[in-house]
């Protein structure tokens, strides 16, 4: 536990974040969680996560009624970007042993076996429920929103397929991404063009692989082997994540450009994935002193009433490094949600 925060102070936040994302906020792009996509994806995620830091069975019968209300709209919407609210469903199976949540899981899954849209090197092409295409582009926001349910789905049935196909999909996504410079990875890669496009080394597209990466791999221990090269790539990352670290622990929305805003959700992503990597003896332990440095710059940005703040709203692959710095700032469910995963990871 850090010095600077108390754990009563931590777990007191973490209650007001989750109640604000279980409040009404209807018509609230950002932070209503009564619809089926990414955003409400990762905050159910969140949730998740607390329940099982916290145990307290309110929190998962939450996450039950959510799911039972919701299901329905998950049906035409098909890409891989509405996938993330599915990670939640192999626990709902567990803790229910309604067969619902297994027989759409298996469903989903075998869709993305073999009916999501893939780039020509195999990816999962980023496929959004907006009026918009990015035919044959890789996105590292992918691995959290997709992937990790992959995992979780191989993990409950103890077919190897969908784990097969995880480590995959996290090595392609890796070894596209990656800057073999700093370590870090670009937001995006154009399969057609061969390149990364505006090549924004964008805080938050790391902080997806930096906390999903153990979080699959925790999923598909004893299950699969997981070749060597993907641990090295992450371990790369991760340390090339502290040499753009700021001085209030935070990283800028374009973590090179330390002029551009310091981003929030992107930097509790990175300091969860700090810490639990520590945890699962995936990282040294002599990192942990930044993740809890990133700890306390995110703790300034919560509000006294639970709202997360300096979160960027949804990012595209821009079109400029510059634009990055353009897009606004506001509350959302993915914000409260990555803080929330990194208040829970230091409690335990």
């Amino acid at each position: 536990m850090t010095a600077t925060i108390s754990e009563t102070a931590i777990k007191n936040a973490a209650d007001s974040l989750y109640r604000q994302m279980l409040g009404n906020h209807s018509g609230n792009w950002g932070m209503d969680i009564a619809h089926w996509d990414w955003v409400p994806g990762v905050g159910v995620i969140a949730i998740l996560e607390y329940y099982e830091q916290n145990g307290n069975k309110e929190i998962i019968d939450k996450l039950l009624h959510w799911a039972k209300t919701n299901m329905h709209k998950s049906e035409q919407l098909k890409v891989i970007n509405s996938m993330a609210p599915f990670a939640i469903f192999p626990a709902l199976y567990r803790y229910t042993a309604d067969k619902e949540f297994l027989e759409v899981a298996v469903r989903i899954g075998d869709w993305m076996l073999n009916e999501a849209p893939r780039t020509r090197e195999g990816a999962f092409e980023h496929t959004v429920t907006e009026n918009a295409s990015f035919p044959e582009q890789v996105w590292a926001d992918t691995i959290f929103m997709a992937v990790l349910f992959l995992a979780r789905l191989g993990r409950l049935t103890g077919h190897k397929i969908y784990a097969e196909e995880a480590v995959r999909q996290l090595e392609l996504h890796l070894t596209l991404l990656q800057d073999e410079t700093t370590g870090v990875l670009f937001h995006g890669w154009n399969c057609i063009a061969g390149d990364h496009m505006s090549a924004a080394r964008w805080t938050r597209a790391n902080a997806w692989i930096a906390v999903g990466t153990p979080m699959i791999l925790k999923e598909l221990a004893d299950l699969v082997l997981v070749p060597d090269v993907i641990k090295e790539r992450y371990r790369t990352m991760m340390r090339g994540l502290l040499s753009f670290q700021q001085e209030d622990g935070l990283w800028a929305t374009v973590m090179d450009q330390p002029d551009f805003y310091r981003e929030t959700s992107g930097s509790a992503g990175i300091a969860c994935g700090l810490l639990r990597s520590i945890r699962m003896g995936l990282l040294d332990q002599s990192m942990e002193q930044a993740a809890w440095k990133a700890l306390s710059g995110v703790f300034a940005k919560i509000e006294d009433n639970g709202l997360v703040s300096s979160v960027s709203g949804g990012t595209p692959v821009m079109p400029s490094i510059q634009a990055y710095n353009n897009i606004p700032c506001y509350p959302t469910l993915y914000g409260q949600g990555l803080v929330l995963m990194l208040l829970s990871e230091a409690l335990v």
